[in-house]
């Protein structure tokens, strides 16, 4: 704690935005593991929602009297917020996995930075300059980013089996379509589990721009995160009860499937506080750019305690979005100390700006 006080702003974001990676790699192996013992999708996101209410609204409640005065206005975009970004988006996710795979789920969900970065740049939250090189490195980290998911999608290379000798922490076994959507069984289309693929990864890029634009109207993270969790709680049952029907589908025995709900639910509700500051703080593009950390992550411990084997284009692909992730980041930051500079109106931020040289001027 005492050297996460001495760090810098940069520094603390950066340590943030893995935290955050690494929490939500450790969920994806729950949720999975959950999902193999039999747990229905629409009825996991409910209970998930409900656990991160619960564990929010009792700090959200003792926070109460700093908390900004709350508008119909505002509540309303939060409803939206909410609908879009967390109750519509995970449906259409787990929706998306009976049509598609889980390798493709994986690639696609690498393409958030670059989606983010162009929804953020139509509302004019992000800038680009090309002819400067903090905009030329961004572009090459997107460009990155993009080969690196090209990579991780259509090719696999030979196996790299460095910890298939361990143990497996969780039974391993193949998915069940039933176990996604009982109520209403849909055709298998390939092409149609890719566009709500793409249209949830849409909607969490949208979700993460926008809560910027409420956060400067709204400005507690704290009882931010808690309307969102509880009304996507209340979202998320209207989805699931008209998912799922069965009532042996909703109960939750002393199994994986409730420490799933439990931890996660726990879990997320920390990961949107801290997606909050990092917005409030890095902006809604150098959070997304962070999202391949995750599957890096996911990787390494699921060879570790699921046995399963690391690729050599996971490990190429991983390594561009890595290296698309530090040339996005050093861009921001660059401009981030350019327009710093010029905000002081000194001569060398005007430099630095036009290129000038600073001796030239003076003269």
């Amino acid at each position: 704690m005492i050297i996460y006080l001495n760090m810098g702003e940069n520094k603390r974001c950066l340590m943030v935005i893995i935290l955050i990676q690494a929490i939500n790699a450790g969920m994806f192996l729950l949720s999975k593991a959950a999902f193999n013992a039999g747990m229905n999708h629409y009825v996991y996101i409910f209970y998930r929602q409900v656990a991160a209410t619960v564990f929010l609204s009792p700090l959200a409640f003792f926070r109460r009297k700093v908390t900004p005065p709350l508008t119909f206005f505002t509540f309303c975009k939060i409803f939206c917020l909410s609908l879009l970004g967390i109750a519509i988006c995970l449906n259409l996710y787990g929706i998306a996995l009976v049509y598609t795979s889980a390798t493709l789920a994986a690639a696609t969900s690498n393409c958030l930075p670059v989606i983010t970065f162009f929804v953020a740049l139509l509302l004019r939250m992000e800038v680009l300059r090309l002819k400067s090189i903090a905009g030329a490195a961004k572009i090459a980290g997107i460009l990155f980013c993009i080969g690196g998911v090209a990579i991780l999608a259509f090719y696999n290379g030979p196996q790299l089996n460095l910890f298939n000798n361990h143990h497996h922490l969780f039974p391993i076994h193949k998915p069940n379509n039933n176990h996604h959507s009982s109520s209403l069984p849909l055709p298998n289309s390939w092409l149609m589990g890719c566009f709500l693929m793409l249209s949830s990864n849409t909607l969490w890029s949208v979700w993460v721009v926008l809560q910027a634009l409420v956060l400067k109207s709204y400005s507690s993270k704290l009882q931010l995160t808690n309307l969102q969790c509880l009304l996507s709680s209340f979202q998320s049952f209207g989805i699931a009860i008209a998912m799922e029907r069965q009532p042996h589908k909703w109960k939750l025995g002393w199994n994986l499937q409730l420490l799933a709900v439990i931890y996660c639910g726990m879990m997320t509700a920390v990961t949107f506080c801290l997606q909050a500051w990092v917005i409030e703080k890095k902006g809604p593009v150098y959070l997304a750019m962070s999202t391949p950390l995750a599957l890096i992550i996911t990787a390494f411990f699921s060879a570790i305690f699921l046995g399963e084997s690391i690729t050599l284009g996971s490990t190429l692909g991983g390594m561009l979005l890595v290296g698309g992730l530090y040339f996005v980041l050093w861009g921001k930051n660059k401009e981030q100390t350019i327009s710093e500079t010029l905000k002081e109106g000194t001569k060398e931020g005007n430099d630095i700006e036009e290129g000038k040289d600073i001796t030239k001027v003076e003269q």
